[in-house]
C-alpha cells in the first residue's frame, strides 16, 4: 500500500472566529472534514496556527484550539512560525471577512488585509522563503492596497489565490459562455449588502465575461445609479430587457416591469460597466425582489438568452466553500494556483470604482486604472450534486 502523503501545515490569520463566520465555513473543513460534522471527507491541509484579531462573545476559536490541539498564535508573526523565530508552516489562509471595522467614505468595510499581508511579508523577508497564500473574497477593500498585495506576491514568487465561493458553485441551469465567443452584453443581479454581496456579483460577472474572445481587455469606465434613476434606465432600456427577464426568470420572478420591481425594492442599485473592447456589462441589485445570484448574456451574433442563477447552498454545510477550499487545497499541494489572482484584482478595483461612482449621487468614472488584460487560466465546471443541507445553527 503506498504511503499516505503528509498533510500541509497552514496558518490562518483571520479577524473573527464564529460559528458560520468564513473562517467557520472554511477553515473548520480542515478540522471537522468537508461536512463540518465530522461525517465527510477530511482535507489534506493541517490547520495548525491560528491568529485570530478580535473575539466577540461568540468566539468559537478557543474552543477549536483545545479540542483539536492548534496553536493560537499571540500574532501573526507567532503564527507563522509557531514560535520559532522563522517561517515553520507551508501555507497560509488570510480571511478577513467579519468583524468591527469601519467604512470608508463610500462604503466599504476596511478590513485589515494589507496590514495582515505586510506583517506576513515580514516574516517571509526574515525567514528567505514563501509559502502559498489563499486571500478570501477580494484582495482589498481598495485599488491601491489590492494592486500592493498582487504585485509583492509577483515580486516575491508566492504562489496566490484569491476571490468569492460564488463562481464555481452551482449553475442553474448549468450553463458558460462559450470560450472565445464574441460578447454584446451581459446582465448580473444581486442582493444583500452593497460592498459584501455585491463582490460576489462582480465575481460572477468577471468569471463570465474573461471567458470570451480575447479574454479580459479592461475595463474602460463605471458608473453608478440609485432610486428612480435605476428605474429609468430600465424603462429606457439601459438594462436589456430580455436580459433582465432572462436572469429574473433563474430566480423564479417571471413577467417582471420596472413598476413591479419598484414595488418592491426601495432603494435599487444599478452598476454599469463599459469595457474596453465594447462589451456592456449592468449589475443590479434588487433588495426585496430576488435572493439569489443570477445572470444573462448575449452573444455579439445570434438573439438567443442564455441565463442562469449562481446557486450556494445557504445552509451548513454550505458546500460552495468545500468547491472552493478544493481550489485551494491543489495549490497548497502542488505550489501552482488553481486560478491566477488577476481575476479577484480586477474585481477588487471594480468594486473600489463603482462604490466611488456613486458618491456622491452617480457619475460616470473612467478607470484607467483597470485598462489592463489578463487571459483566464480558470474555466466552470460542473460540480457534483450538493450534500443535504441542515439548519445554519447545527454544527
Amino acid at each position: 500500500m503506498a504511503a499516505l502523503k503528509a498533510q500541509k501545515r497552514v496558518a490562518v490569520l483571520t479577524t473573527v472566529y464564529r460559528h458560520n463566520s468564513h473562517s467557520d465555513v472554511i477553515a473548520s473543513r480542515l478540522l471537522l472534514t468537508d461536512m463540518l460534522d465530522g461525517t465527510g471527507k477530511d482535507s489534506p491541509l493541517q490547520l495548525t496556527s491560528l491568529y485570530v484579531e478580535q473575539r466577540p462573545p461568540n468566539d468559537i476559536s478557543r474552543l477549536l484550539a483545545a479540542s483539536h490541539r492548534f496553536r493560537i498564535g499571540t500574532n501573526i508573526a507567532d503564527a507563522l512560525t509557531l514560535g520559532t523565530g522563522t517561517l515553520a508552516v507551508d501555507g497560509v489562509l488570510l480571511i478577513a471577512e467579519h468583524g468591527d471595522y469601519p467604512r470608508s467614505p463610500t462604503g466599504n468595510t476596511q478590513y485589515p488585509k494589507r496590514r495582515f499581508w505586510d506583517e506576513m511579508l515580514t516574516v517571509f523577508r526574515k525567514s528567505g522563503r514563501v509559502v502559498p497564500v489563499f486571500v478570501d473574497k477580494h484582495l482589498a477593500d481598495n485599488w491601491e492596497d489590492a494592486r500592493h498585495i498582487h504585485d509583492t506576491a509577483r515580486e516575491l514568487g508566492i504562489p496566490l489565490m484569491a476571490g468569492s465561493s460564488v463562481p464555481g458553485s452551482w449553475r442553474m441551469p448549468p450553463v458558460d459562455v462559450a470560450r472565445g465567443e464574441a460578447l454584446q452584453e451581459v446582465v448580473i443581479l444581486t442582493y444583500g449588502s452593497t460592498d459584501h454581496y455585491g463582490f460576489h456579483a462582480l465575481e460572477c460577472l468577471q468569471a463570465v465575461v474573461e471567458q470570451r474572445r480575447e479574454g479580459e481587455t479592461g475595463i474602460r469606465a463605471v458608473e453608478s445609479l440609485q432610486g428612480e434613476d435605476v428605474w429609468r434606465s430600465i424603462r429606457q432600456a439601459k438594462v436589456a430587457p430580455d436580459l433582465l427577464a432572462g436572469a429574473l426568470r433563474t430566480l423564479g420572478v417571471d413577467r417582471a416591469s420596472a413598476e413591479s420591481l419598484q414595488a418592491k425594492v426601495p432603494k435599487p442599485i444599478l452598476w454599469q460597466v463599459e469595457y474596453s473592447d465594447g462589451l456592456k456589462a449592468s449589475v443590479l441589485e434588487l433588495n426585496g425582489a430576488i435572493q439569489g445570484w443570477a445572470g444573462a448574456w448575449r452573444a455579439k451574433t445570434g438573439t438567443n438568452v442564455v441565463a442562469t442563477q449562481f446557486w450556494t447552498q445557504e445552509a451548513r454545510p454550505a458546500a460552495h466553500f468545500t468547491l472552493l477550499l478544493n481550489g485551494i487545497e491543489r495549490m497548497m499541494l502542488d505550489g501552482k494556483p488553481t486560478w491566477r489572482a488577476d481575476r479577484t484584482l480586477m474585481t477588487s478595483g471594480l468594486l473600489d470604482a463603482v462604490l466611488q461612482s456613486g458618491v456622491p449621487g452617480g457619475r460616470r468614472l473612467e478607470t484607467p486604472w483597470l485598462n489592463w488584460s489578463y487571459s483566464p487560466s480558470w474555466r466552470w465546471t460542473e460540480p457534483p450534486p450538493p450534500p443535504p443541507s441542515r439548519p445554519w445553527g447545527e454544527q
